[in-house]
């Protein structure tokens, strides 16, 4: 995999050093502190936040304020969406405030509650009124902007290419692409060598995004579309070293950190499940952890009963689920190797 092995290399944004060039994707619900510390601490080269509402960080609405917390790494990345660009704007300063060392724009998100209110993919269908909100955010900090984008709307207005070259122009330091539309969501497979015409249209650094879950995916990606980067999503769903481990392989080191017994996914889980309680407190933290717990459960222990499943998924103690947890994996057999964490 030759291809693969750039990526352990460091990559300069702005004038940020990012130490390699496997990037954790921003994921609503899904990316907030205690998942971006494990990503990283796995050796993702960045970690991006959830996408944060510009409207509501201007207003200061209740939660936004855990969104864009400076999560203590060495780079912090936050993810703003919106479509007003007074907004857009306050929400930067906000953020780089806080000690945001890089704003990105969301441009990609294909979630009809964010279109809907002409955010997110939608902007892609008016790059001029795109195109005002990127000059806005980059105007209101000193650090880096970014943008996140998918190919276009639909297949009839494939305009990542003028839009990437158009934010280039206002001051966008770096651009990540999805390889689908957002007409797609995420049916069909991505299409890694349309992001090419991306790559060829700008001198900034290229991130592709879409469907990579693997360093074999990840060297097929740079091949395709000549992107200097990778940016991996959903595959971290119960896996949050994945980016880390296709970093590693391209370092030609072993990945660091991922559980390799019942008894350290037990623990790992655990860990993960306390620090989103102490995050967000109890009641609300247990919402929020449960479709971790989920992914968890799906992808290391597939052969837990559904009786016992839905109690660790609906229980209100978290002793409970602790316990339920150990009880899960000691059924795994200390001796018995691990199903795949990758």
């Amino acid at each position: 995999m030759p291809e693969v092995t750039k990526l352990a290399s460091p990559l300069d944004v702005g004038g940020v050093r990012i130490r390699n060039r496997v990037f954790l994707a921003p994921m609503s619900g899904i990316t907030d502190e205690p998942f971006r510390q494990r990503a990283y601490a796995h050796g993702a080269g960045l970690v991006v936040s959830e996408m944060v509402a510009s409207g509501e960080l201007a207003k200061g609405r209740a939660g936004c304020d855990l969104r864009i917390r400076h999560s203590g790494l060495p780079v912090h990345m936050v993810q703003l969406a919106g479509r007003e660009a007074s907004h857009m704007a306050e929400g930067a300063r906000i953020a780089a405030g806080e000690g945001a060392d890089i704003i990105d724009i969301n441009m990609g998100c294909p979630a009809k509650k964010v279109t809907g209110g002409y955010a997110g993919s939608a902007l892609m269908r008016d790059l001029d009124h795109a195109l005002s909100l990127i000059e806005a955010v980059v105007g209101a900090v000193q650090v880096p902007v970014t943008v996140k984008m998918r190919l276009g709307w639909d297949e009839k207005a494939l305009n990542a290419p003028a839009l990437a070259r158009r934010a280039e122009e206002a001051g966008v330091k770096m651009v990540t692409v999805h390889g689908r539309t957002r007409c797609q969501f995420y049916q069909g497979k991505a299409d890694w060598g349309a992001i090419a015409r991306i790559k060829d249209a700008v001198s900034i650094p290229v991130v592709a995004n879409g469907d990579v879950g693997s360093p074999e995916a990840a060297a097929e990606i740079l091949e395709q579309s000549g992107a200097d980067a990778v940016m991996i999503g959903r595959a971290h769903y119960g896996a949050p070293w994945t980016a880390g481990r296709v970093a590693a392989t391209a370092a030609g080191e072993a990945p660091s950190g991922v559980p390799d017994s019942p008894k350290a996914m037990a623990d790992y889980i655990a860990a993960h499940y306390e620090d989103m309680l102490a995050l967000y407190g109890i009641e609300s933290g247990l919402r929020q952890a449960r479709k971790h717990l989920g992914w968890y459960l799906d992808r290391h222990a597939a052969d837990v009963s559904n009786e016992r499943r839905k109690a660790i998924l609906t229980s209100f103690d978290p002793a409970h689920v602790n316990a339920a947890l150990r009880e899960v994996f000691s059924c795994e057999g200390e001796t018995t190797p691990m199903r795949s964490a990758a």
